[in-house]
């Protein structure tokens, strides 16, 4: 899953939701280094990431995406699944997409010293643009993944995802549906673990 989906897994607690989101700027031991909230906030991002690379509807979902896009499948999934949460986000919370962003951008800026130093070079790009609130656009989701396609050092063929998504938006979106409240239904699960 992607930023927005992360974000959104991790509910109200600001110190998780904090973890979630800068996990993948965090290596190895570098998690001692963080509160314990955080860490966990870290760990959790690490089970979502592991629960949907095992799923099979995910697998679905790469399958059709791996001849366009090959070792890269994978991240035009969770781009694809994101626009699929910001497009129909009403479906998902009471408060809108736009009021969501605008609270997880002033938390994930409330505490700049836990930021890894990656984090603290593309927030700003990403509060200036606003992101999330793009990707319920399919032109959102192809900026995102065309902006991911210049930074791979192989030929990633990304920056034609909004294409594909538009080609079979009903296939991806079938899935999508299908996957997400499994994934919800696990976050919280982790989640209660993590309370007691």
């Amino acid at each position: 899953m992607n930023y927005l989906a992360h974000l959104f897994l991790s509910g109200d607690d600001e110190d998780l939701r904090l973890g979630n989101f800068i996990a993948d700027g965090v290596r190895g031991q570098q998690i001692l280094l963080y509160p314990e909230r955080v860490q966990q906030g870290i760990r959790l991002h690490r089970q979502i990431d592991t629960y949907t690379d095992a799923h099979p509807v995910v697998a679905e979902t790469k399958e059709r995406l791996r001849p366009r896009f090959r070792k890269y499948a994978g991240v035009v999934a969770d781009i694809f699944y994101d626009h699929f949460l910001a497009a129909c986000f009403p479906l998902f919370s009471p408060v809108s997409l736009e009021d969501f962003a605008a609270n997880a951008y002033a938390t994930l800026q409330a505490k700049p010293e836990l930021l890894p130093e990656r984090v603290q070079h593309f927030l700003p790009y990403m509060i200036r643009q606003n992101w999330l609130v793009s990707y319920a656009q399919v032109e959102g989701a192809a900026q995102a993944l065309r902006g991911l396609s210049r930074r791979t050092t192989f030929v990633s063929g990304m920056e034609t995802a909004g294409e594909e998504l538009l080609e079979n938006y009903s296939f991806y979106q079938e899935e999508f549906e299908r996957f997400f409240p499994q994934l919800q239904a696990y976050v919280e699960q982790q989640i209660v673990l993590i309370r007691n």
